[in-house]
This record gives structure tokens, C-alpha cells and sequence, in this order.
């Protein structure tokens, strides 16, 4: 085997790490499920200290726990996991809003419209990631640092939780709504607190709906 240098020893763990969380947000990793360092290394084509490193960080985020002589486990999504992650977008992407404002692009405001207007099927999985792209798009426009680093963590959750909930076609629909009305009020360059209000409404509607389907399926199980 070629000898890899510093730089590409980097980018290969980074790879991994990076590969293994997508699979975790998509629940290709389900909640619950457990994992095989061995197999892992099989599947990234790689030997297992790039798979222990990145095991060690994601555990380190909550993603993993690492019961020793037993296994790798995939955790839970909780109730107080939820809650925490709503709370966090409820104080903090209508700000993150606010501050975006100057910022926003028409052309990307309406761009982003007409792709909630025009979903159409069942393809959910591509449809939530379509959905968070308004989210990181506020986000990404506030030009504060920290907020986007704590937000770009609290959104990978989100989307976990909303992708491990399996919503229905028709709140789907609903969700889609409630997009197209926030970025009507900004492609209109109506006051941004209409728009931070609808924002906060769209974020209380989605934490219930979440909330619903996590105690539903404990009353299942």
C-alpha cells in the first residue's frame, strides 16, 4: 500500500468521519441500531484506526455509544433530544434571521420558492433535505460565526429526527406552506419581524409534530 502523506491521512479520516455522520443523520445508521468496527472498516474501504477515530468523535456528539465488550451502538432519539434542538432553533434562527436580512438574495429567495411550490412524489428522503435548505440558507447569511457553527450542529440533528419520523404526505404539504409563506414576506421586503414571527410558528408547529410522532412510537414499542 502506498504510504499516504500527513495531508492525505487527514483527508482520509475526514472523509470517514464525514461519511459516517451523513449515514447517521439519514438514519442509513438507524437510531438504536448497532454497528461493527470491523465491518466498518470493510464498507469504507479502510483500516479500523480512521473508523476508531471517527467512532471517538461522534460519540463525542452524541451520535454513538461504545458499551465496552458489548458493542457500538447508534443512540436513541429522546424526547429531551427534541426538545433541546427546538428550543436551541426557536432562540436562535429567528435571529439568525434578523441578522440575515441585509444579506438575502431575491433571485435565491425565489429559487428556493419555487422548489417548495413544485415538490411533488413520494421521495421524502429528498424532500427533507430540500426543506432544511431554506434553514441554512437564513443561517448561513447571518455572517455571525458562532451562531452558524452552533446551528449547522443543531440542523444535522433536526434532520435526524425529522428524517426518523417518516412524516406523511400530508404534513409534508403543510411544512411546505409555511415555507412558501416565510419567503413570500421576504421576497415582498415586508418587515423581517413578520417574517421572524412566521419563521418562530413554522418552528413551534415542527417541534410538536416531531414531539407527536417520537411518543407515538413509544406507545408502540
Amino acid at each position: 500500500m502506498t504510504d499516504r502523506s500527513p495531508a492525505e491521512d487527514r483527508g482520509l479520516r475526514s472523509s470517514v468521519y464525514r461519511k459516517m455522520l451523513d449515514k447517521l443523520i439519514s438514519c442509513e445508521y438507524p437510531p438504536g441500531s448497532q454497528l461493527n468496527e470491523v465491518q466498518l472498516a470493510e464498507e469504507y474501504n479502510v483500516s479500523r484506526t480512521p473508523i476508531r477515530e471517527a467512532i471517538n468523535r461522534l460519540e463525542s456528539q452524541g451520535y454513538l455509544k461504545v458499551v465496552p465488550k458489548k458493542g457500538i451502538y447508534v443512540n436513541d432519539i429522546s424526547i429531551q433530544d427534541t426538545l433541546q434542538v427546538f428550543r436551541t432553533r426557536i432562540m436562535l434562527e429567528p435571529l439568525a434571521l434578523r441578522l440575515a436580512a441585509p444579506y438575502l438574495d431575491i433571485a435565491v429567495l425565489i429559487d428556493l420558492k419555487e422548489k417548495y411550490v413544485n415538490y411533488v412524489g413520494d421521495d421524502y428522503l429528498s424532500h427533507y433535505y430540500i426543506d432544511m435548505e431554506m434553514h441554512h440558507y437564513f443561517v448561513d447569511m447571518c455572517r455571525n460565526k458562532y451562531i452558524i457553527e452552533i446551528m449547522n450542529r443543531v440542523l444535522n440533528d433536526n434532520l435526524r429526527i425529522t428524517i426518523s419520523s417518516k412524516q406523511d404526505n400530508n404534513l409534508v404539504h403543510d411544512a411546505n406552506q409555511e415555507h412558501i409563506q416565510i419567503l413570500d414576506c421576504l421576497i415582498r421586503q415586508e418587515p423581517i419581524e413578520r417574517a421572524a414571527d412566521l419563521l418562530e410558528k413554522h418552528l413551534r408547529i415542527c417541534c410538536l409534530v416531531a414531539l407527536e410522532h417520537i411518543r407515538s412510537s413509544e406507545r408502540i414499542g
